[in-house]
């Protein structure tokens, strides 16, 4: 049984090397921070770039470190959508190119999630078309809003398609959320804001008839899904008594189910408490890796949950990611 991590992420070398040289240019500021560190700034975005997120060798040591033995290598903040269109396809091709030069070297350690230039939609087709080709391209990364767009937004419509008809399930995860000038004291940005931001991108899914449209379409929450699974309540409610839901043609706790969520919740007792609500299987292995916020033994944090049965330990911890990314 291969250990999976959906949840890891990774600035290419040559991605940071683009972003440094043609940044400046294209909207973000770049720089170094008293630890040598590549300091990265647009608007609303702060992002600094560690060893750990850039080589690949002590990647591999983490890995084995935590027991785990595929990473699906994603882009996170600050993604892509921050530069002028043609920019945003440049970074993502270099991205995407760079997560299959990855797995062409380390096979069976490395899959990629491919990012998409979604500012320009007609432009996320193309590289999803052209990514969806590459070795080791097992998925879509995407950020749950786009430049302040919620996800059901029509334009994305025909990106959703192509996934579909692609096969290529798509992760997603914040970026700049919600809120976040009130919450720039004490890390709220992260503790609160990364949570209520996937589930408002969940409920723009659901509500905005995105997961009706494509049926086949698989979609994985990070966090646990953040708010959505523990909020589902009110929607069920919401959606019998406002008029603004009156669309709605099964109650908001039927689409539980429609949705994959990672492991990410620190919470031991909340972790089983989603397991029981969702299934488990609709729950995939995440770690964060490797953000001071992540999971450092992830594989540990299921083996310890001695409620669960060792089916239910398995298909987390493989089985169902490599379902979804098809390994």
């Amino acid at each position: 049984m291969l250990t999976i991590d959906t949840h890891a992420h990774w600035f290419p070398a040559e991605w940071v090397e683009l972003v440094a040289k043609k940044g400046g240019r294209n909207g973000a500021k770049i720089g170094k921070n008293d630890r040598g560190q590549v300091t990265f700034a647009a608007p609303g975005i702060r992002s600094k770039f560690q060893a750990t997120y850039i080589e690949l060798g002590l990647r591999l040591k983490l890995m084995d470190d935590a027991r785990v033995d595929i990473h699906a290598l994603s882009l996170t903040s600050p993604m892509v959508y921050w530069a002028p269109p043609e920019f945003g396809l440049r970074l993502s091709r270099v991205f995407n190119d760079a997560c299959a030069a990855a797995h062409l070297k380390y096979p069976h350690r490395f899959v990629g999630m491919a990012t998409l230039p979604m500012q320009d939609p007609d432009l996320a087709v193309q590289e999803a078309t052209r990514a969806a080709g590459l070795p080791g391209i097992r998925g879509v990364y995407m950020a749950t809003h786009v430049n302040g767009k919620n996800l059901e937004d029509r334009s994305f419509w025909p990106v959703y398609e192509r996934c579909e008809v692609l096969g290529l399930p798509i992760f997603l995860h914040p970026v700049n959320p919600v809120g976040a000038e009130r919450m720039q004291g004490y890390h709220l940005r992260n503790f609160l804001g990364n949570p209520y931001e996937t589930g408002i991108a969940a409920a723009s899914l659901m509500f905005g008839g995105v997961m009706d449209a494509f049926p086949r379409l698989d979609v994985m929450l990070p966090h646990a899904g953040g708010t959505f699974p523990n909020l589902i309540g009110r929607m069920d409610h919401g959606a019998t008594v406002r008029a603004e839901c009156k669309h709605m043609t099964q109650p908001p706790s039927s689409y539980l189910r429609r949705f994959h969520y990672d492991t990410i919740t620190h919470s031991d007792r909340i972790l089983v408490n989603l397991i029981r609500q969702v299934g488990a299987d609709r729950v995939v292995l995440g770690s964060d890796c490797p953000a001071d916020m992540s999971y450092t033994r992830p594989v540990d944090v299921i083996e310890r949950l001695t409620e669960l049965s060792t089916s239910e330990r398995d298909v987390i911890l493989s089985g169902n990611a490599a379902r979804l990314l098809k390994l």
